[in-house]
This record gives structure tokens, C-alpha cells and sequence, in this order.
């Protein structure tokens, strides 16, 4: 959500707090532990699991629609720590998320014969077990809960053991570590409204979880992108989890570990492995939303070369379009001469370029070329139900959405990547930047007259500047500086797409407020209701696919807003529209840890800085060192707070050399480390118990990490302050700068005089670092300096490390 809208918003948020209210006070009345269930009938063993009929045991509570009288499980041993369980109406095809969408696992090699985890059940009432078969130890356990399957209500419940270390169910801003008590985790994609507030249900869609117990860790994954609540309770000293799913199937994948990077790579391997990305993908990014026009974006690349910061991409946001219309540039801001002009010169200083791409479609005319060649394609939109064009508002005004679904879509969007982004005759971006794609919409709900809204709203907002000279030189130059030394239609049985029976925890008073409505049909038939949680990661897929056939054999740099399991396959990640205050700096390392560590979405980062409000000079400076550390590290804020490039202050531009110095110097590492998390899913960046599995003060631990498996960053987290108390594991480590060696024994230690320019990294023991013997202004020249090994051995006096090289 951007900041200019927030004073419209205000009338919208009492509508959610008193609307919440109502939904709580509904829901509370409906006692589905007193449902009956199902019995389990018709039980028979098939080569790797089995299937069974589930009946339903008594008379129906039909808590929120009318119970299925009979259903269908299936369960699969895929691999030996692996078991798949389905729920389906074997009567009628429900909705499923699309194959096309999420690619299932091919490869199975299980049996019921070896399994490192089982599945146990009881046939009357049904429930079932999940059990670790090295410790007997029940992971998963449904009983004294009954099943509750309806048309628009899904329900399954486990137990958990007390003070359960439950990890993930993204995309959230509360702790890492989710407290399991009172915890409602709701997964429906949002534009965010007042910069990613806590407890909230966010831009992206994850159902997994870790649990982590000092025998083991295991993970769950429900292949589900309806709309869902996922409660934590802990009630009478019992701790459980609920699913609350409002349509689909239940498709549960259970992974049995036992270590939390087994979990890591057994999630990748039915999510997805990450998707590589260029080696320059890992430099420093700067953006702002509010760059008025070529020329003083061009002065941005000019005052980094002299303030002596390094700076590898320049992003341009939507400033750049003319009126706000996707794929177009303002002539007199942003005029394409000047344009071209300026990529070429980044491109001949080794720099790259990217600017942003929104799905929503000007409905414009004769104005929107982009608008005009999908209608000439017969409209490749989303629809209403009576098969109009489904109309909302964003930024240039009433749009339309492409139905990713439609089979003309992909072919659309590619054919406009390569007329507006063509090298000889358009802007040569290399890399994509997608946005506003839960999809946001800014048409208050019902949204019945989107023209008038736009109108009240300004939209398109005006320029309110004058355009630059058409006279200027641009002020980069063409060299670098060097570095001085410093689917198919579902018969889904919904009653109410608009309204559902049961009101999941969104925090908007409707589930169609500032989307794409929920009734929307797509070509194949499919409904919004069901898809609206696939619509960035489709998005992320066609940009992927577009950009990979316009720079034929050149890695792909597409970075996303909203996401949907298995979306790393494709594409990176920022944490979305933070604002410049300390709880978010904070947050952003939950937020990280969870993409990176649990839902493979390595490439993630926060909008360094802060992106709404004024950040101050030891914030900025604070956050320069923090993101070094974040694997996309991008400077971004937003118009009308004060400018925050990393030159702004001394104090910032010396804590960013600091950072990038180190960045740099460990980038092969970390490029190494990206390779191999594309190999097999190891995490590229990892909490402390990820490698002190049984360290019980490391499971709450969520404001140090690790960046690879080697680095331990502690960051100063306080406003004003230059100390940090640092928790050391029971191991060796060494500092970064002067290898001063400390011997963890699992306690905190506290470090002071931390210089605002300075962030505390060390090095654990057993490792043999390759560094680059210094750092440089751009990647292309990093790749060109030598190498030097830091051999840092562990307490038994050995080490060893790895290095990956290619072209980058």
C-alpha cells in the first residue's frame, strides 16, 4: 500500500475492526469439536500406502454449510520421509490447486515397508497419526478432533506438545518463533495497508510449518490456496493446531527430517528447487518511488560513483510511465532517447538497470497499446461472472488484470516484454521488478462506478514538477569508478464466493476489499475464490518467461511482491512496503529467516532503510549494515518522506562502504551458497538452530542468523545504543575483521562500541572461507580479483569449505 493513500483508508479500518468483531462473535457461537466426524470404511492397503472411504459418523452439525455425507482418502508413502494424504468428494471434482500452477513431485520411491515416518489411524471415529519411527514420537495426531469437511469449511485439528516450536505459515511479521498460544496465522494475499502491521495476514501465501523438538524436526504442508485460518491454541495446558480452509481439498504433505535443513531440502523437493540467479543479483540495488523524471535518476548513478559506494543496479519505479500506463514512458520525463541513453551508459560501466511492471491494464483506448493488443486478442482479462471485463483502479485509473489462466496470456505478455523492453529499440532493462499483484486494487468495495472512483481518488495523480531540459547531459559517464581503499472447471457446490459461511481473520472487511473480486471467472472456469492466492506467483512465472526470451541464455532477475508456494523456482522477494522505524529493521530478519530458511524463497530481502516515513541517520545507517547481510539488498523508500540514499549522510555512507566491503569480499561464499540451495534446497540463510538443533535458548532466537551456514550476523537492534548482548553456541568462533577467536558455551555475551558504521559478523569454526582479497565498485570488476582462504578450524582443529564459479 502506498503512503498517499492512507488518509483514504481511514473510514476502511474502523469498518475492519468493527467487522472482525462481528465475524469472531459468529464463529465462537459454532462448536465443531462437537461435530461427529467420519469412520473409516473400506480400508485397504495399496503398494506404497493405502485408501479407505470416510463416512460420516453421526448426524451432520453442518457448522458452516452441509456436510459431506462420504468422502475419499488416499495415502502415499513417496519416499521413505515422505507420506502425501489426500481428502477428497470422490462424488464431485472440487477444486484443487492447478498442476500447472505447482508441478507435483514425479519421482516416488516409497514403500510402506521402510518409512522413516508413518501413518497411523483409528477407524471409528476416524483420526490418524503421524509418527517419527526412530523415536515412536506422534508428530501429527488428529484424535479427539473431529474431521469437518463442507462445501466452503475445511477443518482438521492436531495436537502439539506444550510451548511447541512451530515455524512459518507466511507471509507474517510476527516473530519467528510463532507463540503457540492464541496465535491466528490467516493466509489470504493483501496490499498490506499501513506498512506490514503485526498479526496480519500479509502479500503471500505459505501453508507449511517446522516444528522443532530437541529429538527432531519435522515439517507440514498443505497444498491449499484458498483462504485459510491456521489457529494456535493452547487451552488447559493442551497446545494445538486447527486448520480453518474455506474450500479445496485437503492435500497434506508431511516431511519427516529429522534435521531442520532434511525438512528444507524435502520441502524443495515437492515445492520446488530455487531458481539460480546472475552473480549481479547480489549487489547493491537503489530505488526510490519518486524519481521525477531520467535526469535525476541519472544524478542518483552519478553522487554513489562520488561518494566512492558501490552501486550495481539502478531501479526506476512507476515514475517512469506516462500516466501510469504499464509498458509506456512519459515522453517529456522520461523520454526514451534519454532513456536508452542512460541504460547504455550503466550497461558500458558494467551496471545494470530495472524498472517496475504492474499487472493491472489502463483501460485506455487508443492511449494504451498494451490495452489495445490484448483487446485485439479478443480480451485476454479476468472476467465478471456474466463474462464482462472485470474493471478496478490503480494507478492509471479504471484497469483490467490478465487471466493468467487464459492460454493467450503468456503469449500476450511476452510479445509486450519484447516490444517495450527491446534492446535496439526500447529500454534494455535487465532484471523485472513486479508489483501490486495479490492483485491490488485501490476501488473501494463494491467498487460499483470504478470510472468516478478514479476521479475522487485522482487517479492518474498529475506531475508536479516541471519536465527536465531536453538539453541536459546525462551526468554518469561510461565508465565505472574504482573502489578507493577505505486448468479445468471444478464443480466447487459454493454458495457464497462473495460472503463465505465461514469469515476467515482478513484484515479487510470483505474478502474481495481491494482485489480482484472473488466471483471473477477465468477462461478455464475456475473462480478468483479459489485462485486469488496463485495470481503473483503466475504473474512471477509469464514475467520469468518473458524475460528469458528476450535475453535468450542469460539468467533471469525477477523480483516479486506476492508469492505462493514454490514461487523461488522463479523468482526473488522483497518484504513489501516497511516503514523506516525500528520494529520493522527488526522484523525484516524474521521475515527473511522465513523465506529463506522455511519456504524457499532464497533471493529475499527487506526495502533497506525503511520505504514509508522519515528514516533517521543511525537507523539508515544501521539497516546499511543489516542489509548487507540480506541476500537482495535494495535501498527503496517512498514518495514524500526524505530522500535516503546511502550518500545522504556520513555516518550512512561509511556504514554502507563498511558492509559492502564485507559483502563483497564473502560474495563467491554466498553465490556458492545460493548454488547449492538450487542443487538440493539447502538454506542460504539459516536461524542458530538450524546448526544447534538441540541448543534450546537458539529456538526463539530471530535477531541474529546465519548468513550461509557459516557466518553468524548479530546486528545492534536498539535505537541509539552501541552495544548488543550476542548469543554464542557451544562452539568456536571467529570475529570477521581481526579473528579474534571466542569460545561460545550456549550463553549470551555482551560486545559494546559497535561504531554505527559497524555490524558484528563472525565466523563459526570449521570452515574454510574463500574471499575475494577486496571488494570492488561493480561485480564485473569483483569477479576479476583473486582469492584469498580464511581457514577458521573448529574445536578439533579441522575445517573445510566449498566454491562454486561459472559465468555468472
Amino acid at each position: 500500500m502506498r503512503p498517499e493513500k492512507r488518509a483514504l483508508i481511514v473510514p476502511l479500518l474502523i469498518s475492519v475492526i468493527a467487522n472482525v468483531g462481528i465475524v469472531l462473535a459468529q464463529n465462537a457461537t459454532v462448536n465443531v469439536d462437537a461435530c461427529p466426524g467420519y469412520n473409516a470404511t473400506n480400508v485397504f492397503n495399496i503398494r506404497n500406502g493405502l485408501k479407505a472411504d470416510l463416512v460420516l459418523a453421526g448426524k451432520a452439525c453442518n457448522a458452516y454449510g452441509k456436510d459431506y455425507e462420504r468422502l475419499s482418502l488416499t495415502v502415499t508413502y513417496e519416499t521413505d520421509n515422505r507420506i502425501h494424504m489426500k481428502i477428497v468428494d470422490p462424488s464431485n471434482s472440487r477444486y484443487e490447486v492447478p498442476e500447472s500452477v505447482f508441478p507435483r513431485p514425479k519421482s516416488w520411491d516409497g514403500n510402506r515397508d521402510s518409512p522413516n515416518i508413518n501413518f497411523r489411524y483409528t477407524k471409528s471415529p476416524f483420526s490418524f497419526a503421524i509418527t517419527r519411527k526412530s523415536t515412536n514420537e506422534v508428530l501429527f495426531n488428529t484424535t479427539g478432533y473431529p474431521l469437518v469437511f463442507e462445501p466452503q469449511y475445511l477443518r482438521i485439528k492436531t495436537s502439539l506438545p506444550t510451548n511447541a516450536n512451530i515455524y512459518g505459515l507466511g507471509e507474517h511479521t510476527n516473530s519467528f518463533r510463532l507463540p503457540p498460544e492464541n496465535t491466528v496465522r490467516t493466509l489470504w494475499n493483501r496490499d498490506a495497508i499501513g506498512g506490514i502491521p503485526n498479526g496480519t495476514n500479509l502479500y503471500s501465501d505459505h501453508p507449511v510449518y517446522f516444528e522443532h523438538r530437541t529429538t527432531g524436526t519435522h515439517g507440514v504442508f498443505l497444498l491449499n490456496s484458498n483462504g485459510m485460518d491456521v489457529k494456535l491454541q493452547t487451552v488447559n495446558g493442551g497446545t494445538s493446531l486447527e486448520y480453518n480452509v474455506i474450500g479445496g481439498i485437503l492435500d497434506f504433505y508431511f516431511l519427516a527430517g529429522p534435521s531442520p535443513v532434511d525438512v528444507a531440502k524435502q520441502y524443495a523437493a515437492v515445492a520446488g528447487l530455487p531458481a539460480e540467479i546472475p552473480y549481479w543479483g547480489l549487489g547493491l540495488h537503489q530505488c526510490r518511488w519518486g524519481y521525477k523524471d531520467y535526469y535525476e535518476v541519472a544524478q542518483v548513478v552519478a553522487n554513489y560513483s562520488a561518494a566512492n559506494i558501490p552501486l550495481e543496479t539502478m531501479w526506476t519505479d512507476i515514475d517512469y510511465m506516462y500516466e501510469r500506463l504499464v509498458f509506456t514512458n512519459d515522453p517529456q520525463y522520461f523520454p526514451l532517447a534519454k532513456m536508452r541513453e542512460m541504460v547504455s551508459d550503466l550497461h558500458a560501466r558494467g551496471q545494470q538497470y530495472i524498472v517496475m511492471v504492474d499487472p493491472a491494464v489502463g483501460v485506455r483506448p487508443g492511449v494504451s497499446g498494451a490495452y489495445d493488443r490484448g483487446q485485439a486478442l479478443g480480451g485476454v482479462w479476468m472476467k465478471n461472472p456474466d463474462g464482462s471485463d472485470f474493471h478496478g483502479l490503480v494507478w492509471p485509473g479504471v484497469t483490467v488484470w490478465p487471466d493468467w489462466f487464459n492460454p493467450k496470456t503468456p503469449t500476450y505478455w511476452e510479445n509486450e516484454f519484447r516490444l517495450f523492453f527491446d534492446p535496439a529499440t526500447g529500454i534494455d532493462i535487465d532484471g523485472a521488478w513486479i508489483d501490486m499483484n495479490e492483485p491490488a486494487s485501490f476501488c473501494m468495495y463494491p467498487c460499483s462506478n470504478p470510472s468516478a472512483e478514479a476521479i475522487s481518488q485522482s487517479l492518474p495523480p498529475s506531475r508536479t514538477s516541471p519536465p527536465p531540459a531536453s538539453t541536459l547531459s546525462l551526468p554518469i559517464g561510461t565508465s565505472a569508478p574504482s573502489l578507493t581503499s577505505n486448468l479445468l472447471k471444478r464443480d466447487n457446490m459454493y454458495t457464497n464466493v462473495l460472503n463465505p459461511p465461514y469469515a476467515i481473520h482478513h484484515a479487510a472487511d470483505n474478502l474481495s476489499a481491494r482485489t480482484v473480486f472473488t466471483n471473477v471467472v477465468h477462461s478455464n472456469g475456475l473462480i478468483e475464490y479459489d485462485t486469488h492466492n496463485l495470481f503473483g506467483t503466475m504473474m512471477s512465472s509469464a514475467t520469468r518467461d518473458a524475460m528469458a526470451k528476450r535475453r535468450p541464455g542469460l539468467r533471469t532477475f525477477i523480483i516479486t511482491r506476492s508469492t505462493f508456494a514454490g514461487a523461488g523456482a522463479k523468482v526473488g522477494k522483497w518484504l513489501g512496503d516497511n516503514l523506516s522505524i525500528w520494529e520493522h529493521y527488526r522484523n525484516s530478519i524474521a521475515g527473511m529467516l522465513s523465506f529463506a530458511a522455511l519456504f524457499q524463497v532464497p533471493e529475499v530481502g527487506s526495502d533497506v532503510c525503511g520505504f514509508g516515513d522519515n528514516t533517521t541517520e543511525t537507523l539508515c545507517a544501521r539497516w546499511a549494515t543489516l542489509g548487507a547481510f540480506n541476500p537482495f539488498y535494495r535501498n527503496h523508500n517512498a514518495d514524500g518522506p526524505i530522500p535516503q540514499e546511502f550518500y545522504r549522510w556520513p555516518t550512512v555512507a561509511q556504514a554502507a562502504r563498511n558492509a559492502i566491503d564485507m559483502r563483497y569480499r564473502l560474495l563467491d561464499y554466498f553465490y556458492t551458497a545460493l548454488h547449492q540451495a538450487h542443487l538440493d534446497g539447502t538454506p542460504v540463510l539459516q536461524p542458530l538452530w538450524f546448526q544447534y538443533p538441540k541448543d534450546t535458548n537458539s529456538y526463539g532466537i530471530d535477531l541474529q542468523f546465519l548468513f550461509g551456514e557459516s557466518i553468524l550476523v548479530s546486528p545492534v537492534t536498539q535505537e541509539n545504543v552501541t552495544s548488543v548482548s550476542v548469543y554464542f553456541p557451544d562452539d568456536v568462533f571467529y570475529d570477521f575483521k581481526s579473528y579474534a577467536v571466542t569460545n561460545g558455551a550456549g550463553a549470551t555475551v555482551d560486545l559494546s562500541n559497535i561504531d554505527y558504521t559497524e555490524i558484528p559478523v563472525h565466523i563459526r569454526g570449521g570452515v574454510v572461507l574463500p574471499l575475494r582479497v577486496s571488494s570492488a565498485y561493480t561485480t564485473k570488476q569483483l569477479r576479476k580479483e583473486d582469492f584469498e582462504l580464511v581457514v577458521a578450524p573448529d574445536r578439533s582443529g579441522k575445517a573445510s569449505g566449498s566454491l562454486y564459479i561459472d559465468d555468472g
